[in-house]
This record gives C-alpha cells, structure tokens and sequence, in this order.
C-alpha cells in the first residue's frame, strides 16, 4: 500500500486567517477548489470551505469584505502525515466525511494535500466504501460563525 507522500499534491495554495472572505472566495474561484487550508506562513491553522464562507459568514451577517477567514475557518480539522498508510487515511476521510485532508510534518507545517480523487486514481484500493461513509448525510452542526 503506498504512503501518503507518494501520492498527495504538494503545490497548495493557502490562505491566511486575517485575509477577507472576499479574498478566499476569490482564490477559491480561481483555482476552481471549494476548500483552503489557512496557514500563518508554513503552518497549518486550520481549513476553510465555500460553505464556511457562504453560511457561516452569511449567518453570522459578516460582509465578504470585511469579514476575516479566521472568524467562520474550521480550527479542529483531521490532517495526516506523509509517511502514513493510505488506507488509514481512507479510514480518516470516512470517518470525519471529508473529501481532502491537509498533509503535515512533524512540525505541523503544510506539506501537501491528500484528496479522494488522488486516492482513487493513484492506489489500488477499492474507494467506494470511503466515498459512500463521505457521502451520507451528516448530523447539523447547528454552530454559527464560532467553530
């Protein structure tokens, strides 16, 4: 079974916590990605998503110019490292329905980005399982802006 670090993208645009929602939602367009990590430089904040922006910013009345990333990002995020097994990350995306993890050192720096579509092209394994455990409704957060 291949390791994380054979397989995960390592050119990953980040955005920083203090950038507008505007920003990373312009970033997001561009780059065609409904997900960001949120670095301080190197390191690894936290993840932020198109729906973070459009409802959590929108349900706590933040603008898109002026609200921050760091008011709606999601701080408790899964991650993995790169020597780890791609089937415990499988198990990972399963068990937290997530389509992307953020790939880190042993410094909690950013180092890449492991998705199901780099799983299902570039290993072996079966990926139905994930992708069904991915896809079953998940229980409301019910949270606002504060994660």
């Amino acid at each position: 079974m291949p390791t994380v670090s054979e397989i995960m993208s390592t050119d990953v645009q980040v955005v920083g916590p203090e950038e507008s929602l505007q920003r990373a939602a312009q970033l997001m367009d561009q780059l065609n990605v409904g997900s960001l990590p949120v670095c301080d430089g190197t390191r690894l904040l936290g993840m932020v998503t198109d729906r973070d922006i459009t409802i959590r910013g929108t349900a706590a009345g933040l603008a898109p110019d002026a609200g921050c990333v760091s008011d709606v990002m999601t701080e408790e995020l899964q991650w993995c490292t790169e020597d780890q097994d791609t089937e415990e990350v499988m198990r990972v995306m399963a068990d937290a329905q997530v389509r992307r993890l953020p790939v880190i050192s042993i410094e909690r720096d950013l180092v890449g980005i492991v998705s199901l579509g780099d799983l299902a092209t570039r290993t072996p394994s079966n990926v139905d399982d994930v992708m069904r455990s991915i896809s079953s409704p998940s229980e409301a957060d019910g949270g606002a802006a504060s994660s």
